[in-house]
């Protein structure tokens, strides 16, 4: 009888390993393509109800034709309040309950443009999708999670909120200012049992921007791919981050860290170079 019971014990905790987001609802913003769809299958091979949400109507659609009857795609621009609320509302009306809001969905600039020459517009089509559609994600989201009391809310910043020079000047405000929707959110909807944190990659590999000159770029400075960023998303998902909460986590294999200007000064005297 006790060998019975720590069995039943062992495999009742492999179980709870494997399928870290068992019996919870998820949605995915931007999730058709890129972190996004890494995420998507990730919560999925962990039990999760995924409802993609996403503009690209084609590649959303297949992803969830592929996973099945426990995924669904809806078209949405999250720069818009009502196809924000629509998202949420047909969550709701399909799986009965949200647990995980993963604002993820983003653009970024082509270009570098010194602040002398960026135009306002590029400005506010930063803001509308970057910065409001995580806010309108998160202010729908809410709605549904603080009578529940308990949820989490998350946001894929960057790691030029961590080091400058690295994105445009419109890229980094929008950044910087899901941070600091992330930290004031946690603030306030901690008191109802929501946590609240944003994730912050460097460069992500994804099939999308793949070619051999950006993969020798990127791997030089340990550039993630979409999975690696995926698998944060699910740490802090799940409950083995049910303590956390306001955190702004850089997955950028230390770049942000390292400064290698003396490295390499050192290693051009010596004939190398690293």
């Amino acid at each position: 009888m006790v060998n019975f019971t720590i069995s039943s014990y062992f495999e009742n905790k492999i179980i709870q390993i494997n399928f870290r987001l068992e019996g919870k609802v998820a949605i995915v913003t931007g999730g058709a393509s890129g972190i996004g769809a890494s995420t998507v299958h990730l919560f999925y091979e962990h039990g999760a109800k995924v409802v993609i949400a996403d503009i690209q109507d084609n590649l959303g659609q297949s992803i969830a034709t592929t996973l099945g009857k426990n995924a669904c795609y809806i078209h949405c621009n999250v720069s818009n309040e009502e196809q924000i609320i629509n998202l949420i509302d047909t969550t709701i009306s399909k799986f009965g309950q949200l647990d995980i809001m993963y604002n993820n969905a983003g653009i970024m600039d082509t270009t570098f443009e010194s602040i002398l020459n960026t135009p306002k517009g590029d400005l506010e089509r930063m803001l509308g999708v970057n910065l409001v559609g995580g806010f309108l994600g998160a202010k729908h989201a809410a709605k549904v999670m603080v009578p529940n009391k308990k949820g989490c809310i998350l946001f894929t910043a960057s790691s030029c909120t961590k080091i400058a020079g690295i994105a445009s000047h419109s890229y980094a405000v929008s950044k910087y200012g899901i941070v600091g929707l992330t930290k004031n959110l946690a603030a306030e909807l901690g008191l109802h049992g929501i946590r609240v944190n944003c994730i912050s990659p460097f460069g992500v590999l994804t099939g999308s921007n793949i070619d051999e000159k950006k993969k020798e770029m990127f791997e030089s400075v340990m550039g993630a791919v979409a999975e690696d960023i995926a698998k944060a998303a699910l740490y802090l998902a799940s409950d083995e981050g049910s303590y956390v909460s306001g955190m702004n986590l850089v997955v950028d294999g230390g770049y942000c860290v390292v400064n290698p200007t003396l490295l390499n000064v050192y290693g051009a005297k010596h004939g190398e170079i690293i």
